[in-house]
């Protein structure tokens, strides 16, 4: 049984930063494509970004560029989330996402076969 569980959620102020990580069991995450998504109560599911299985194909969410980074740390087995200048509107539930295929195909959720229960990220203005 495939499991992510995600951890580094936590409260801050307007312009901090946080780093979320991603573990799994069940599963190798070397070979996926992976992703952080993240969700608000009465809003869709949004992608944040996406890596490849290498590392070296990455995407991101227009409100992600210059201030979130996607990784793989650990011989690529965990997937990392650096968030800086944290805005409140950042604000939202994340989960972590891994597909089948170590090919990524865009932020869609559809995409994406496993996800983890979410971490909670507070911003206070």
């Amino acid at each position: 049984q495939v499991r992510l569980t995600e951890s580094g959620g936590g409260s801050v102020q307007a312009g901090e930063s946080l780093t979320l990580s991603c573990i799994a069991s069940g599963i190798t995450l070397k070979w996926q494509c992976m992703a952080w998504f993240r969700q608000t109560p009465g809003k869709e599911r949004e992608g944040v970004a996406t890596i490849d299985s290498s590392g070296n194909i990455i995407e991101y969410a227009d409100f992600a560029k210059g201030r979130f980074t996607i990784s793989r740390v650990h011989d690529r087995t965990t997937l990392s989330l650096q968030m800086n200048s944290l805005k409140p509107e950042d604000a939202a539930v994340y989960y972590c996402a891994a597909s089948k295929s170590s090919w990524c195909n865009g932020l869609e959720r559809t995409v994406f076969d496993y996800w983890g229960q979410g971490t909670q990220v507070t911003v206070s203005s």
